[in-house]
């Protein structure tokens, strides 16, 4: 009886997850450009971010930080992300928003800023030497 018990509340935990057990599936991701390539001109200046498309679940957003730094997110929405709803730049360059769930994250760590989502932009490991960029995971 206790096996039953216990069975039955691991199968309730385990379906009541819901929205927030959801991942963003894990793809290959293999970018490489030179830095100099003009479809990354906006990267010249701290701040600065590019959509870049074919790679990841939805694209991929390369953005540079204040302190030089780089980092690199999937543009797919973590809410509901079996729908692929990518994120677009917000005006001030700073967050992306979700046109599907209104949802927003910064650019500066990936995080949700804005809800319905509560799980942050899935990041890519990301480095910058002898004029190259690569992305991968």
């Amino acid at each position: 009886m206790k096996k039953i018990v216990l069975l039955i509340a691991i199968t309730s935990t385990f379906f009541s997850c819901g929205k927030g057990g959801e991942a963003i599936p894990n793809v290959a991701v293999n970018f490489q450009a030179s830095i100099t390539d003009p479809r990354l001109s906006a990267l010249n200046v701290p701040g600065g971010s590019v959509f870049i498309s074919g790679y990841g679940v939805a694209g991929l957003i390369l953005y540079r930080e204040a302190d030089d730094t780089y980092a690199a997110y999937d543009r797919c929405s973590t809410y509901n992300p079996q729908n692929h709803c990518a994120v677009t730049l917000d005006s001030g360059g700073f967050t992306v928003s979700d046109p599907c769930s209104t949802s927003k994250f910064s650019l500066i760590d990936g995080s949700p800023v804005k809800g319905p989502a509560t799980r942050a932009l899935k990041s890519y490991y990301i480095d910058v030497s002898n004029q190259e960029i690569y992305v991968s995971n």
